[in-house]
Formats: structure tokens, C-alpha cells, sequence
């Protein structure tokens, strides 16, 4: 079903969301082009109305592929498996499929929106660090007592699925937020074998054509 244009990704560099297409996209060794959302710059482009006509949530990111444009991370990677050949990033296994979801739904409705620029934005900066800390560490405690049950090398078993693309960009925030890792100690050894592989080297956020030169 692959389409003979190139992929468009929307992203921002730092997006936790964005960088969970990214590795999909590497991961499915699929060529695409990216447009920069800055998420900061003069109030935001997300909210610019030719933005707003791609996604109106205005969010990132937006993945136009296959003559649509598909929003909202999970289910871009969940389009991206069910048309692309190569490692499936869903198990073919109904019940580890279905830890897989509950894993990714876990870091990417109960972790990760609260820890959102948006959300933050509302809190003032003295609230900032406070706030995330406390949801992120809430959200580890319960993510490291599930990886415990489900994972091997990785967060279910031994292959790379999506759930594990969901896990190094929140970890990348919980130490943007100065987070102790070390009660955590499932986490942490699988993102430290993730970010050995190659799909999760080149979609970081330190490599990016958007990313900001270091001072």
C-alpha cells in the first residue's frame, strides 16, 4: 500500500509524541520529509491557521502519507505497522498485543499529557518542576511494577514494539525533569538497551534538522 511520494512529517524536536513517529519510521526503514513545528517560537506555529488546517487539535505530530494526513502518535504508528512490511511493532500474540497497548496507553495518556508544554504553561515557573516530578515519578512507580511482569529485554519480551517507542521519550523528559532514575531500575535497563539500536539513535532529538545548535 505504500505510496511512490515521500512521507510528510510534522514534528518538533524536542516532542516526546513526534519522536515516537520518528523511531517508527526508522524502525520501518521508511524515507520521509520533515517539517519543523516550533512549539515556542512566536507563541507557537502549532497555532498557526495552515497548522490548524492539518490538525485542529494542533498538535504534533501530523504524518501526510498515503494521500491523508493521520494525527495523534499511536495511531500513526499503529498505520505505519498495518501498512509497511518489517518488524512488527504490534505482537502478532493477542495478550502480549494487548500489554503492548496497555503499556503505551499507560505513558501516553497517564504519564506524558500532564508533563505537556500547554499544561506546564499554566502552572508558572516556580510550579514547572514540581508538577512534572510528581506526575512522572507517580507514573514510573507503576509503569516499573508492570514492565516487571511483561518484559524481557524490552518492555514485552524481547522484540522492539510500541510500547518502547513509548518509553524512551518519557524517560528522555523525566531526566529533562530531573527525575531520579534509580528507583526504577526496570526502566531504566530497557532504555539504556534501546538507545543502543539504530532506530532510536538517528530519531533523537539531538540529531534533528531542528534541532538548536549548542551554545
Amino acid at each position: 500500500m505504500a505510496s511512490t511520494s515521500k512521507p510528510v512529517l510534522y514534528t518538533y524536536f524536542r516532542s516526546s509524541c513526534s519522536w515516537r513517529v520518528r523511531i517508527a519510521l526508522a524502525f520501518k526503514g521508511v524515507a520521509y520529509d520533515q517539517v519543523a513545528v516550533n512549539l515556542i517560537k512566536g507563541g507557537g506555529q502549532q497555532n498557526a491557521g495552515s497548522f490548524k488546517a492539518l490538525n485542529p487539535m494542533k498538535q504534533i505530530p501530523a504524518l501526510s502519507i498515503d494521500g491523508i494526513t493521520l494525527s495523534q502518535s499511536l495511531a500513526i504508528i499503529q498505520y505505519l505497522d498495518e501498512t509497511r512490511p518489517g518488524p512488527r511493532l504490534l505482537p502478532e500474540d493477542a495478550k502480549k498485543r494487548a500489554q503492548v497497548r496497555m503499556i503505551s496507553d499507560h505513558i501516553t495518556s497517564g504519564i506524558q499529557p500532564l508533563q505537556n508544554l500547554n499544561v506546564l504553561q499554566k502552572l508558572g515557573d516556580e510550579k514547572k518542576l514540581e508538577w512534572a516530578q510528581c506526575f512522572i515519578i507517580n507514573g514510573f512507580q507503576a509503569l516499573e511494577s508492570l514492565l516487571q511482569q511483561t518484559a524481557g529485554r524490552y518492555c514485552v519480551g524481547d522484540e522492539v514494539t510500541m510500547a518502547d517507542l513509548c518509553l524512551v521519550p518519557q524517560v528522555y523528559n523525566a531526566v529533562r525533569f530531573k527525575v531520579d532514575l534509580a528507583p526504577f531500575p526496570t526502566i531504566e535497563r530497557i532504555n539504556n538497551s534501546l538507545l543502543e539500536l539504530e532506530a532510536f539513535k538517528v530519531s533523537h532529538p539531538s540529531c534533528q534538522p531542528d534541532t538548536p545548535p549548542e551554545p
